[in-house]
């Protein structure tokens, strides 16, 4: 019997893979990521987006501009997309309906904007990595992966894998290297929409996650304008936070033409100048080892 996740094997490139597999983790992306992240071209990713679409590996939708006029195309895998990335993880098949739930949870979805975001965050990253000597995001984990049990925990400690379930969902978890300098990372998408105190209350969870798992990284928070940047730190410098804290404006970023990888971060309790996304390793710490020195 023709089995069609072997039939299209064969079609598939690596930068196919990778788009499948992102598709499959993350839920949707826009041709415009798509081609930043992957392709040296706008139209090259567009043709390989429509032979994609046409094997069956991914849907698409368009959603309507409130103001008229739509929106570019928005990609997410189709059922044998889904199929091929489960084979080639070794994972169980997915349900027959897979693909077309999570269609409709994204056409319908009020968090589309807030996804597109995050998922845009790390789609410039991997453009940068894709410009640049040296650089390269080498992990990129969703919402619902960082909120698995043992996410973040050592394997060597099989006990606290099962046991600890984090309090803190992040946006996403990444691992940016640059010139053999790496740094991990936490994201926190900010929309707007919100209350800068609920943001703020956040980083108690991280501070919990952090005494847990006996490491600590620096926590991205990527607001949408440099006027609630610096409100925001205004509220940290009268509570300084105990976690490392980096905040950028994505305004500012787009108006000097800079990406999350280039000096847009800030240290929240710093003095406001801007450093690059690598710089901020100096903020990764093993408390493990900090604490057995203390003892």
């Amino acid at each position: 019997m023709d089995d069609p996740v072997l039939r299209v094997q064969s079609q598939l490139t690596h930068r196919d893979r990778v788009l499948l597999g992102w598709l499959y983790d993350h839920g949707v992306l826009t041709s415009f990521q798509i081609a930043h992240a992957l392709f040296p071209s706008v139209d090259f990713c567009q043709r390989r987006l429509r032979t994609l679409h046409q094997l069956g590996l991914v849907a698409r939708f368009r959603p309507q501009r409130a103001d008229g006029g739509s929106y570019p195309y928005h990609y997410v895998l189709d059922q044998l997309g889904a199929e091929v990335v489960a084979a080639g993880r070794d994972e169980r098949p997915p349900r027959r309906d897979h693909a077309r739930t999570e269609r409709r949870r994204w056409t319908s979805s009020r968090s589309l904007a807030h996804r597109l975001g995050i998922n845009g965050f790390f789609t410039d990253l991997a453009g940068h990595a894709r410009t640049h000597s040296g650089a390269e995001l080498r992990r990129w984990l969703s919402e619902s992966a960082c909120g698995r049990a043992g996410a973040f925990t050592s394997p060597e400690d099989p006990a606290l894998v099962r046991a600890y379930q984090p309090r803190i969902r992040p946006d996403g978890y990444g691992v940016w290297a640059d010139d053999g300098v790496v740094v991990p990372v936490f994201v926190e998408y900010d929309s707007g929409g919100e209350q800068l105190s609920v943001l703020l209350g956040k980083l108690a969870g991280y501070q919990e996650l952090f005494a847990t798992i006996g490491r600590m990284w620096p926590v991205l928070l990527w607001l949408p304008s440099a006027a609630r940047e610096r409100n925001l730190r205004r509220l940290i410098a009268e509570a300084p936070p105990r976690v490392p804290v980096a905040t950028g404006a994505r305004d500012h970023a787009a108006a000097s033409g800079l990406s999350p990888a280039d000096a847009v971060w800030a240290i929240a309790y710093g003095d406001g100048q801007r450093c690059r996304l690598v710089d901020l390793a100096v903020y990764v710490a093993d408390l493990r080892s900090a604490s057995e020195e203390a003892a």
